[in-house]
């Protein structure tokens, strides 16, 4: 018998049609699994712990639903379907997404938007179709954090004034999704962006090794991406390295990573994993032995950087479903070493509160942390309170992963908690993960639709 199930919805990955899915726990691993009457039957391993911190049953966080404050689309086929947001929604926007381009300057065989590195993209929405974007978003969200991404913004000569008019309508916190190309060939850009009113960066990261550039990237770009965190820090940009992790192309890295971010903070405010998920065509189901999961991910975390970080240590999210993220916040110590800052969870106070509530601890965290850090104060500290009320305030370092959905491992449950918006084309509000579901021929639920 399992040891646990929980029941949930899915979709089917090759007609994406909506069908009844189930959690299953045996031992160390939980796998969803669901049953298409068309296609037949589907298993995916979405959680492997061998650590009592990140045990399954243990690590799942109710939460008090939150419906967002305006609702746009009616229910009609139920979720995933009805996205813009629907009554059905549990969550607030704590990150809206507006994708400014569809080309990149680069050509990566991993990519959420598939963008073309090419003449032949499709057209770009004008400035004056991304103002009303903003409009719409500031009106349907209150005005929550945002970020521009694509393709690759730098691409676009008005980003500068994308970024100004948002800060003009009210957004509190601008983030630019970025592969820092730009950055790094272009004097002065970076400098451009932050006048413009650029809090922070998510900077493509995904490795140390040519090797790894090559199979994520098709380029060589450590020294670039070393030139684009420099340029960054000189505007006093925040920065957050954001690396895909694959267990067969970059796993080992994963240490190596931590401490290059620690080494070049406090410009680099931390890092945000992204295990890899399968987007696009992909006809054979990924082999279980081609993901990662977010416990592994912790006891890697542990493993590689030889207890600098622990597993214990990384604690579900308070603003998206439990399963989606885990999070760890520090200081970095003299030494490099790390303190930890936040509540470990197993000492965490885990009554249900409002989704809501959440979202606000989500998008001021993001705010606060994101951003650069505060210039150093001019006074020296003369007691350990001054020294470590110092050190918070320059020294803070965050560790954290989100586990995206693709059509094998999408879980509705997880959907309707998402906080992390795309703003589509006609300014609806989608789940991230529906956003960016293809079936196994390719076919989006929403993209390009």
């Amino acid at each position: 018998m399992p040891d646990h199930i929980s029941h949930t919805e899915s979709v089917c990955p090759e007609c994406l049609q909506r069908i009844p899915a189930m959690r299953v726990t045996n031992g160390t691993e939980t796998r969803l699994i669901k049953h298409c009457p068309q296609h037949g039957a589907f298993s995916t391993p979405v959680w492997r712990s061998t650590h009592t911190a990140t045990k399954f049953s243990d690590w799942l966080r109710p939460k008090i639903p939150s419906t967002p404050p305006t609702i746009s689309t009616t229910v009609e086929k139920g979720c995933p379907f009805d996205c813009g947001l629907c009554a059905e929604h549990r969550q607030h926007s704590c990150m809206a997404l507006i994708e400014v381009t569809w080309k990149c300057n680069l050509s990566c065989p991993v990519c959420f938007a598939s963008a073309e590195n090419s003449s032949n993209a499709r057209t770009d929405p004008t400035k004056s179709e991304i103002f009303q974007l903003l409009e719409s978003t500031m009106q349907t969200t209150g005005g929550c954090n945002l970020q521009f991404s694509g393709g690759e913004p730098t691409i676009r000569d008005d980003l500068p004034e994308l970024v100004a008019e948002a800060k003009r309508i009210g957004f509190p916190f601008v983030q630019i999704n970025t592969n820092g190309v730009r950055a790094a060939q272009e004097s002065g850009y970076a400098a451009k962006l932050a006048a413009a009113g650029v809090d922070s960066v998510f900077l493509q990261f995904d490795g140390l090794r040519t090797s790894t550039w090559q199979a994520f990237r098709n380029a060589d770009l450590l020294e670039i991406k070393k030139k684009a965190i420099s340029a960054f820090a000189n505007a006093n940009i925040g920065i957050v390295l954001v690396p895909v992790i694959s267990p067969t192309i970059n796993k080992d890295e994963i240490g190596d990573i931590i401490r290059f971010a620690i080494n070049h903070a406090p410009a680099v405010r931390g890092v945000h994993f992204q295990p890899i998920s399968y987007f696009g065509r992909y006809p054979v189901a990924p082999a279980d032995a081609e993901r990662i999961t977010l416990p592994e991910l912790a006891e890697e975390l542990e493993r590689q950087t030889e207890h600098l970080v622990a597993t214990g240590d990384f604690v579900p999210p308070t603003c998206e479903h439990a399963l989606c993220s885990f999070h760890a916040n520090y200081i970095i110590n003299d030494d490099n070493t790390l303190q930890l800052l936040s509540v470990p969870k197993n000492s965490c106070n885990c009554k249900p509160k409002p989704a809501a509530e959440g979202a606000e601890k989500a998008r001021s965290f993001v705010r606060s942390q994101w951003t650069a850090a505060e210039q150093k104060q001019s006074f020296k500290p003369i007691t350990e309170l001054d020294s470590f009320i110092q050190k918070a305030s320059t020294r803070r370092f965050a560790i954290s992963a989100m586990a995206f959905q693709d059509a094998w491992s999408v879980d509705i449950e997880r959907l309707k908690g998402c906080c992390i918006h795309v703003v589509a084309p006609d300014g609806k509000l989608v789940p991230f993960c529906a956003y960016n579901l293809t079936a196994s021929d390719g076919t989006p639920l929403y993209r390009g639709v």
